[in-house]
């Protein structure tokens, strides 16, 4: 037994070693071209017909652009890319802003860009939240020491004017910010008119428009934003990566002011247009050469079809799809005058298993929705209707898809 005891350990070394040994030779052995190929999980994925929140369908000619050569991002081409790719953003953005770019990064590096640079510690910041998005915004600022305050809406309703107006009379805001579309609820907020309620004040108005560039009308300068975000894989139906921005003169002024530097080197405004303005360009980062190519095809797109096209096919396919829905006997969560085109919001029938539809709808239909957040979780289901996804044939198939799972 005490022998047992002394040399287990070596043996059971010796046994590892030896192992180890064999397996180190059947791996040379198999590198030789007789190594049976490693699966490459690419090769499985499916077609799959992206009805959700977002990402959004991507039109054949933006995947193609993806597939072009890769230049420097210093090359003199690339540059030519880059300068069309502003020009374009600004027609969509309805901005005369010379700063108007995609930032490296998805649609919460839009907000954070935003904030990050508009925001010193003890600014006054006045959130309007009815979804998730509000809240993040309010999280983003709070982090950077902003002395944030909120005005809290039901969640499924927009943001009501005269609230807004009796809180702007009892404070000051350096920053008053609202998501335009809420992409967790399906709402509208009245964004025009509470850039008008600003007008004429010092109070800047910072606007998270992700989920509507591109499929309804989104007038940065008429609206007076003096910060404005999106993201590329919503209506502009390009893959997730960019995040379209653009801040106005006075924007930028209060940046060049700051008693601080930016906190965040790499969404720092002031280096950034060393880099996307000017006749000389400075380093600062590596863009993601081919998703720019991305996003100037998928601009281009938009201006071929035309703008107010684009804007009628989004409520077109709504239409069809509401219509739809309420012949089926569900019901919409949003009320008809403030609801989105290109995000709705229908409410789970009683007996229904939310994951269960949306994995039948994933598994068997090859369809992709959302489902709800926060208080809505489990109380609805989001269907997107963005960009390319927009097409009447895909509303017909998600309709039909619906009625089988659900048995209507």
């Amino acid at each position: 037994m005490e022998q047992s005891i002394t040399y287990l350990p070596f043996i059971t070394i010796y046994c590892f070693t030896i192992d180890n040994f064999i397996d180190k030779i059947s791996y040379r052995s198999t590198t030789k071209g007789d190594r049976p190929p490693l699966e490459n999980k690419l090769d499985r994925i499916e077609e799959v017909l992206l009805m959700g929140p977002g990402p959004s369908c991507v039109p054949d000619s933006v995947y193609a652009a993806l597939g072009h050569k890769t230049l420097g991002h210093m090359d003199p081409a690339f540059i030519e890319i880059m300068d069309e790719v502003k020009s374009l953003l600004q027609a969509v953005m309805q901005t005369q802003n010379r700063m108007t770019l995609p930032i490296s990064g998805t649609g919460s590096a839009g907000m954070e860009a935003s904030f990050v640079n508009l925001v010193e510690k003890d600014d006054p910041v006045l959130i309007l939240i009815n979804g998730v998005f509000g809240k993040r915004m309010a999280d983003v600022a709070g982090r950077l020491g902003a002395r944030v305050e909120t005005l809290e809406f039901e969640w499924g309703t927009p943001v009501v004017l005269e609230r807004v107006e009796e809180k702007l009379r009892g404070g000051r805001y350096k920053i008053l910010a609202v998501v335009h579309a809420e992409t967790s609820t399906g709402v509208k907020n009245p964004v025009e008119e509470i850039g008008g309620m600003l007008r004429g004040t010092d109070t800047l108005f910072l606007v998270d428009a992700v989920t509507s560039l591109g499929g309804m009308r989104v007038a940065t300068d008429e609206w007076g934003a003096d910060a404005l975000y999106s993201g590329s894989q919503k209506c502009l139906s390009c893959p997730p990566g960019l995040a379209p921005i653009s801040f106005s003169t006075r924007a930028l002024e209060i940046i060049a002011a700051r008693k601080t530097k930016v906190p965040n080197w790499y969404l720092d405004i002031s280096l950034l247009t060393q880099y996307w303005g000017g006749r000389s360009r400075v380093y600062h980062h590596t863009a993601p050469i081919n998703m720019i190519y991305a996003i100037y095809q998928s601009l281009l797109l938009i201006m071929e079809e035309g703008f107010d096209s684009v804007c009628r096919r989004h409520l077109d396919c709504h239409r069809r799809l509401v219509e739809g829905l309420e012949a089926l006997g569900l019901e919409m969560l949003v009320s008809r005058d403030c609801r989105l085109p290109m995000l709705n919001s229908l409410r789970i029938p009683e007996g229904a298993d939310d994951a269960a539809v949306r994995g039948r709808l994933r598994n068997e239909h090859k369809i992709e929705i959302g489902a709800g957040l926060g208080p809505l979780a489990g109380k609805i289901w989001r269907i997107g209707l963005m960009g390319h996804t927009a097409r009447p044939e895909n509303v017909d198939r998600v309709l039909g898809a619906l009625k089988q799972v659900l048995g209507r």
